[in-house]
């Protein structure tokens, strides 16, 4: 029997046209829990900006998040709760001003934190926050010196090795840790008691290997020319000079949420005034950030405009809205605006190309990335048809995409043959996912299958060649691929199945067939298929226990790419999607992005249309018409 698939469609597609905004982007939340909303109370208290709304708001947000163990957790399955989450949400209430220590909900949140081991458990982030709050003391030594700045490129060990989204982290941080910075305000709640056991000074937990690393810094550092203290107030020159340049018309640094945070305590550490215009900017730049959810404010970590338009256009295309429907016509002209025309730090590592990508955030020029420039060129693909005077930004962008490629044949997302084995070293949790930006195969077999798709580039090209070879060879031992960027692999196998289909390995290989068969033995007996965050976490897969309506739209589009009818294992995923497509539950707020394992979670408001959408319309095309 043949599913309709047509009713689904047209109601997605009605509910995106409505929502598009009247710039022509979707600018649907992109929401990160409760971190950054804590952290904006304690930044407004700490300037005594008195936004009290907002600040209410926020601790409103915030403590209708917290579980009834006391605890607040990152994702929905996370066993018992998350210390790191839950010491920043109590110190941002505490701080609002809203909220007492004898409050019972704060009691329970006391209890989980000493009960998990206390705020010396907390990671490596937060404690630099707490740090330069006023709660911690800093160590008597930060593991990367900040004369890492100025090592040549030539060097092994440089500033410049570190991938994009770290090193923006890092730079303030260097100044931060470097002159031991810390304020405080009479408002500023006391949270000593979080602490099991006073030792005096933290120390780094130093394993023997970073040691190493740390040495051959220092060889570094005595191998520059110049004297001591000349180096030193260069290098916290050189930092500072590295973060005013790169901030953008918002007033924020590379329009992270975190890295501006860090900004304005590394400019308050240099003598800059509260109210100096840099600092006042990047709080409006960050305050421009919020969004509303349930009725309450959320302070995003960044926007996510570009992906959300660049997606949703390219879905609504494929579902058969023209070229020249206006809803397509503003969103592509919205894209086209945002492409980069200057040079950012990707230009270290890949000298001969000129600009030409996207970035994710609505305000972002410094900063493109793989996956955004190719779901931009896929949105504008047919609009250049009927809008020849637009070739020259689609050449642009096709001849960055291919300057990107890594040597090894893959794609990372911001950066080019940027990987080092001493990155996993650091002695900070995640600092692999944080700070480096290998290869992986959601970004490798989604550039594969832009180029297979939507270019007519021959499938013998050295480039896919390689590209094709790469995927190949990261295969895990189940069937499936790891994917970077999304939850997990799920994601990974979508991603690079869909991909290697596209530019022509046949749907009988070898590869494709282990990846069907491990698709197939994790489909729910709902029909759909569902991956749990704790994936990331285990580095293997952890099934939810339940359906998602992504995970099954990823799932479901892969076996579509694979199957020339449909199996009764796509016929249940599609029954399935069409069931559930207007559900609200908990299933419906579960994160499928991620920045960094066992810290940082996206839940994108947009994927819940973008890929049923996507998987529908698909079925549709193949099956149906």
């Amino acid at each position: 029997m043949t599913i309709n698939t047509y009713q689904g469609i047209k109601w997605i597609i009605e509910i995106l046209k409505k929502d598009q905004s009247p710039n022509g982007s979707w600018n649907y939340p992109f929401e990160t829990g409760i971190s950054t909303d804590a952290y904006m109370i304690i930044l407004l208290r700490t300037l005594e900006i008195n936004d009290e709304d907002l600040i209410r708001g926020l601790a409103s947000r915030i403590i209708n998040k917290q579980e009834k163990n006391g605890a607040w957790k990152l994702f929905y399955d996370e066993k018992d709760g998350n210390l790191t989450t839950t010491l920043e949400a109590y110190y941002g209430l505490l701080y609002s001003g809203y909220f007492k220590k004898e409050d019972p909900r704060l009691k329970a949140a006391k209890s989980f934190i000493i009960a998990h081991g206390g705020m010396e458990k907390v990671n490596v982030f937060t404690k630099i926050m707490l740090a330069l709050t006023g709660q911690y003391k800093w160590p008597a030594f930060f593991p990367i010196p900040i004369e890492v700045i100025l090592f040549p490129l030539s060097f092994p060990i440089n500033f410049y090795q570190f991938s994009v989204f770290g090193r923006v982290n890092l730079a303030p941080i260097l100044i931060l840790a470097d002159k031991k910075f810390r304020i405080k305000t009479k408002q500023c709640p006391n949270l000593s008691d979080l602490f099991l056991k006073r030792t005096g000074e933290e120390e780094w937990e130093i394993n023997a290997e970073w040691r190493s690393v740390f040495s051959s810094m220092e060889v570094c550092v005595k191998s520059l020319i110049g004297l001591p203290a000349q180096l030193h107030s260069f290098a916290i020159d050189r930092v500072k000079k590295y973060m005013l340049e790169r901030i953008e018309s918002d007033g924020t640094f590379y329009s992270y949420y975190s890295s501006t945070f860090l900004m304005i305590f590394a400019l308050l550490s240099l003598g800059y005034s509260k109210n100096d215009p840099l600092i006042i900017n990047a709080i409006n730049g960050l305050k421009s950030m919020k969004t509303e959810i349930n009725g309450l404010p959320h302070m995003q970590y960044t926007t996510a405009n570009v992906w959300n338009t660049s997606l949703i256009n390219s879905a609504l295309q494929l579902a058969e809205v023209p070229p020249d429907d206006p809803v397509v016509k503003k969103a592509n002209r919205y894209l086209l605006e945002r492409q980069h025309h200057k040079f950012g730090d990707w230009v270290i590592h890949n000298t001969d190309s000129l600009p030409g990508g996207w970035g994710f955030s609505d305000v972002n020029t410094f900063n493109p990335d793989v996956d955004d420039s190719t779901a931009s060129l896929r949105s504008i693909a047919r609009g250049i048809l009927i809008n020849p005077q637009n070739h020259m930004a689609w050449d642009r962008g096709i001849n960055w995409l291919f300057s990107m490629q890594n040597d090894d044949g893959g794609w990372a997302s911001f950066e080019k043959n940027v990987k080092n084995k001493w990155l996993g070293l650091l002695p900070i949790e995640k600092g692999k996912s944080m700070f480096a930006d290998p290869s992986s195969a959601d970004l490798t077999g989604r550039t594969l299958e832009f180029f297979g798709n939507y270019t007519n580039l021959p499938r013998n090209h050295l480039s896919v060649k390689k590209a094709v070879k790469w995927l190949l060879r990261y295969q895990e031992t189940d069937g499936s691929w790891y994917g970077r960027w999304g939850i997990c692999y799920l994601y990974g196998t979508w991603s690079a199945v869909t991909g290697l289909i596209s530019v022509g390995l046949s749907t009988n290989h070898k590869t494709i067939q282990h990846a069907v068969t491990w698709l197939k033995s994790i489909q729910n007996r709902d029909g759909g298929w569902g991956e749990s965050c704790l994936s990331d976490i285990q580095n293997k897969y952890v099934p939810l226990g339940i359906s998602t309506l992504t995970d099954t739209s990823w799932a479901l589009d892969a076996l579509i790419a694979v199957e020339e009818s449909p199996t009764k294992e796509i016929q249940r995923g599609i029954t399935y999607l069409l069931e559930s497509l207007q559900k609200e539950d908990w299933t419906t707020d579960y994160p499928k992005g991620q920045a960094m394992a066992g810290g940082f979670y996206v839940h994108y408001h947009s994927y819940r249309y973008i890929f049923p959408l996507q998987a529908l319309s698909h079925y549709h095309r193949k099956y149906v018409k």
